[in-house]
């Protein structure tokens, strides 16, 4: 296991008001504790930890806290506060570690391979848990835990029980902790178009479709569109001699015209 250095200084004020003078000093507020040792106020230099960050990166990783008396103290980073906005580094808390003895640290996954499920079955591939807890000696550290998916199908997933054993490592999420799923793709929602309804209204108040007997006759074969006829007279009908048309039920007849 690869050991980071990283150079601290003994902080005298506490409070908002000390943070943000070391802060404008490029200096961050860092708090040192462990298991056999009373909480220590240190100030970490902010251009050394940006660097140190970068070649970290997201591993797991054991850092030699170097003092000016030269005394050493190896640890862990348990927590690292940062501005919302400005993405500044705010505060950092250290986990003091011995050599000897278990250290319990969370551990970031990295998932190795393409998924059969991915790659066949046109599945979709989810993190459950992008970090495990583990309990190990500091020189039984991994960088990350992996976890291979390769032969993954859809509808299936892998969890803690099923990971691969690491030398000196164990596991403390619960066993039947999902880790990695392949899932189904999301079926792709189908828009049925309901048929028009005989004389129903559209929204724009015009009828959707004529009802029965209001469509406008069609016309006749060879004839020019907007070239209106009027329609043949009936059979035995001499043309221009127009028959009044026959009386409605129940209406009376025209009366006489009066005698001279």
């Amino acid at each position: 296991m690869k050991k980071y250095q990283l150079t601290v200084t003994a902080r005298e004020g506490t409070g908002r008001s000390a943070s943000r003078r070391l802060r404008k000093a490029e200096k961050i507020p860092a708090i040192l504790y462990g298991k056999h040792t009373k909480p220590e106020n240190l100030a970490v230099n902010g251009p050394e930890f940006v660097k140190l960050r970068k070649e970290i990166g997201g591993k797991a990783a054991l850092i030699e806290l170097k003092r000016d008396a030269g005394a050493t103290a190896l640890s862990f980073l348990q927590e690292i506060q940062r501005d919302p906005i400005t993405d500044k580094y705010l505060h950092l808390d250290l986990q003091e570690v011995k050599e000897n003895e278990k250290m319990i640290i969370n551990v970031t996954l990295h998932v190795v391979g393409e998924a059969y499920g991915v790659k066949t079955e046109g599945g979709i591939l989810e993190t459950a848990s992008h970090r495990l807890r583990i309990r190990c000696l500091p020189k039984d550290l991994p960088d990350f835990i992996e976890v291979n998916v390769a032969e993954l199908k859809v509808g299936e997933t892998i969890h803690v029980s099923e990971l691969k054993p690491l030398p000196g490592v164990e596991f403390l999420d619960d066993k039947s902790q999902a880790v990695v799923i392949c899932v189904e793709p999301p079926a792709e929602e189908v828009v049925a178009v309901a048929a028009p309804v005989e004389g129903a209204v559209a929204a724009d108040g015009t009828a959707a479709v004529p009802a029965a007997g209001d469509a406008a006759a069609a016309p006749a074969a060879g004839a020019k569109p907007g070239d209106t006829k009027t329609a043949a007279p009936a059979k035995g009908e001499a043309k221009g001699d127009a028959k009044a048309a026959a009386p409605a039920a129940g209406a009376k007849p025209a009366a006489a015209p009066a005698k001279k």
